[in-house]
């Protein structure tokens, strides 16, 4: 089944199942043991006693270093629960007459970044369930539709109509700070980039430029100045680049459409796929779905 997204005590719980067609003892091995673990699991994980540590491969596109954990709940075979970093991660394997049910559910910290955590986790329980029956696992080459349809799925494209202005808030997944802004900028200095607008804005002059982090600059509407439009990057170790975009005094559902489409193509983009021409159709889709909200 495809992951649910549940909001438990305001935190983002992902649900996700798997049946298996092995006993629950043997498929708590595979899920408990760290010899075991390798074959599936995203990080090297270490547990001593209730003490856990986890190492990314080299080639992962975060540090090396994983972090700590702890071990909160062990009950053979049917609970294997802990913590890494700042998510809870709990395994339930429930007997059934032909093998088990593994149920896995993760508490993320940070709602915005479900739209990765919930493709890298199916992946990695498509993983086990190979492992467990000792077949060949081929992990997929392209990452981006999946992480696009999860995205779309659980509404974290969407924008605000608030009352200053259109708000979008975007994970960039693992991009680098000064990747993201050689992209939006394109080395462009003196003008407005290319990037920073859709095709439906008139951009006026530059307010702040603040490299690799702010981007400001004025909008037209008939040659005068009628807001601004801010760009704003931050980037934290272990949890990756989140994009915060604002246009101040744009309302209604064709700024947000334009918006919606216009980032759209620029994770896209970030993932190193160009997408053009301008999807017309598609704007006017996403227009028609906000002017139903």
């Amino acid at each position: 089944m495809d992951a649910e997204l549940q909001m438990i005590e305001g935190k983002p719980v992902l649900r996700f199942e798997r049946r298996l067609r092995h006993s629950p003892e043997k498929v708590w091995r595979v899920v408990t043991e760290p010899a075991e673990m390798k074959h599936w699991f995203p990080a090297e994980v270490t547990i001593d006693g209730r003490k856990m540590r986890f190492t990314f491969p080299d080639d992962a596109p975060v540090d090396a270093d994983g972090g700590d954990g702890e071990l909160l709940e062990s009950d053979p075979p049917k609970v294997f629960a802990f913590r890494w970093l700042t998510d809870v991660l709990r395994f339930e394997i429930l007997p059934r007459e032909d093998g088990c049910l593994l149920v896995f559910t993760a508490v993320v910290t940070n709602k915005l970044t479900v739209g990765r955590d919930a493709p890298g986790w199916a992946v990695c329980l498509d993983a086990l369930v190979a492992h467990a029956d000792g077949t060949t696992f081929e992990p997929p080459t392209e990452w981006l539709p999946r992480i696009e349809h999860y995205i779309a799925r659980f509404g974290l494209d969407e924008g605000t109509d608030e009352p200053g202005g259109v708000r979008f808030v975007r994970d960039l997944v693992w991009k680098p700070l000064d990747e993201v802004w050689q992209l939006l900028t394109e080395g462009t200095e003196d003008a407005v980039p290319a990037r920073a607008a859709h095709p439906g804005l008139t951009p006026g002059k530059i307010t702040r430029s603040e490299a690799p982090h702010l981007l400001e600059f004025e909008w037209l509407q008939d040659g005068t100045p009628k807001g601004l439009v801010r760009w704003e990057f931050t980037h934290e170790r272990l949890q990756g680049t989140t994009l915060e975009l604002f246009q101040e005094n744009a309302h209604g559902p064709e700024a947000l459409a334009a918006w919606h489409v216009h980032l759209e193509l620029f994770f896209a983009a970030t993932q190193g796929e160009i997408r053009c021409p301008w999807p017309a159709e598609r704007e006017e889709e996403l227009a028609k779905r906000y002017a139903e909200r």
